[in-house]
């Protein structure tokens, strides 16, 4: 019998998770999604399926010494993002990972930034 990869576990917990999880037009969703060297993040309304801002590791201006610090500066400018496009609260999707490490830096810069999770 063939073991199920990490990625296929972790696809499986967010889909129990998002049946809970929904973004509203009051409080959209911060979705997360994590890969081994990046970090993105985006605010999205669930009933018009519109991303309102986003935030990647990606973007050049984004630099720190660790993953960490890197997830907590983009958990800032998304919030910056969203609450130039009218968010004050969200509803936080871990996308499956676990609420640890670059996940949480990332919902607490979103908190330094003015968001409400």
């Amino acid at each position: 019998m063939k073991n199920p990869s990490r990625d296929a576990l972790r696809r499986k917990r967010h889909e129990r998770l998002r049946l809970r999880i929904s973004g509203s037009t009051e409080r959209p969703r911060l979705s997360v999604f994590r890969s081994a060297k990046f970090i993105y993040a985006q605010v999205i309304d669930d009933t018009t399926g519109r991303t309102l801002a986003a935030a990647s590791s990606r973007e050049s201006d984004l630099a720190g010494e660790s993953k960490v610090d890197v997830a907590r500066a983009v958990g800032r400018v998304l919030a910056e993002r969203a609450k130039a496009a009218g968010v004050s609260s969200v509803v936080l999707d871990r996308g499956g990972y676990q609420y640890h490490g670059r996940v949480r830096s990332l919902a607490e810069g979103a908190r330094e930034g003015g968001l409400n999770l």
